[in-house]
C-alpha cells in the first residue's frame, strides 16, 4: 500500500497524466493504484485505466448523480455500519479503505476517508444482529474488509459467528485481484475457523486476472471459501460478449 500511487504528482510522473486538471477530483475522491494494479495497465486509456486514473469526465458524472448515496444506504442504517434493506440480510461496513478507488464507486460519500469499525460501534451492530432473529446473512464489506489487520477481522468474524440464527456470513472484497499479496497462509487458516463463509470478489476484466491473482484466489478456494465474481456492467470496459466472455471463462479457470 505505501508503494501505491496515491498523489497527483506521482500520477503525473508514472503515467503523465497532468496533475492540475485532476487535483480537484482527487481531493473529493482520493486515488490509489497498487504497484500491481500499475503493472495490469498496458496502454493509456485502456480497460485497467478507465477504472483506476481520475479523469475530468469523473466531475460531470457526479454531478448528474442526483444523491450522494445513489443507493439510499443511510435509510436503511438502523445502527452506525449496517445497513438492513431486506428482511434476512444485513450489509456490515467494516472499514472506509480499499486497495484500490475505483472511479465509479456508489460509495465516494465515506469511501477513503479515515474510518474503521470501533468496538463500540461493533457492539451496536452484533446487538441490534441479536435481537433481529430473522437476519441469517451478513455481508461485510466497506471500503474492502480485507483491508483491515487480521486480528480484527477475527474479532468481527468471531462475533458474528457466536449468533445462533446467523448462518451465512460474506465478505465483499477486492483485494484478491488489486493486492494478491494480502492474501497469506495465516489469513487463510483464520478464515476456514468461520465456516460457512462465501466471498464476491470482484472482476471487471480479464486483464485483472494475472498469475498473483490467481495464485491468491486458489489459497481461498482451498480453505475452503466459495467464490463469486460481483462483476460490474462499465461502458467502454466489458460492455461487450467478447470481453464478459474471456472474463467468465478466466474466472471459472
Amino acid at each position: 500500500i505505501k508503494e501505491s500511487i496515491q498523489d497527483v504528482e506521482t500520477l503525473e510522473r508514472v503515467l503523465g497524466v497532468p496533475a492540475e486538471e485532476i487535483r480537484e477530483i482527487v481531493e473529493k475522491y482520493p486515488l490509489r493504484i497498487t504497484p500491481h494494479v500499475l503493472k495490469t495497465i498496458r496502454q493509456r486509456g485502456d480497460a485497467i485505466w478507465k477504472q483506476v486514473v481520475p479523469s475530468v469526465d469523473e466531475e460531470q458524472e457526479d454531478a448528474a448523480c442526483s444523491s450522494g448515496d445513489p443507493l439510499h444506504e443511510e435509510e436503511d442504517s438502523p445502527v452506525p455500519n449496517l445497513v438492513h434493506r431486506y428482511p434476512d440480510r444485513g450489509l456490515l461496513f467494516v472499514t472506509n479503505q480499499c486497495p484500490i478507488y475505483c472511479r465509479f464507486c456508489t460509495r465516494k460519500r465515506f469511501v477513503g476517508s479515515p474510518g474503521t469499525l470501533t468496538p463500540t460501534e461493533l457492539k451496536q451492530v452484533l446487538d441490534y444482529i441479536r435481537s433481529h432473529t430473522e437476519i441469517r446473512d451478513i455481508i461485510l464489506s466497506g471500503g474492502d474488509p480485507l483491508m483491515v489487520v487480521d486480528m480484527l477481522l477475527e474479532r468481527i468474524l468471531s462475533g458474528l459467528r457466536a449468533i445462533p440464527h446467523l448462518e451465512i456470513i460474506r465478505i465483499g472484497t477486492r483485494v484478491p485481484g488489486s493486492l494478491p499479496s494480502r492474501i497469506t497462509e495465516n489469513l487463510c487458516h483464520m478464515l476456514k475457523k468461520y465456516h460457512p463463509l462465501y466471498m464476491n470478489l470482484h472482476f471487471n476484466h480479464p486483464d485483472e486476472i494475472t498469475p498473483e491473482v490467481a495464485k491468491a484466489c486458489g489459497m481461498l478456494a482451498d480453505a475452503g471459501i466459495p467464490l463469486g465474481s460481483q462483476t460490474v456492467l462499465l461502458d467502454g470496459i466489458n460492455d461487450d460478449p467478447e470481453t464478459m466472455k474471456r472474463l467468465m471463462q478466466k474466472l471459472l479457470a
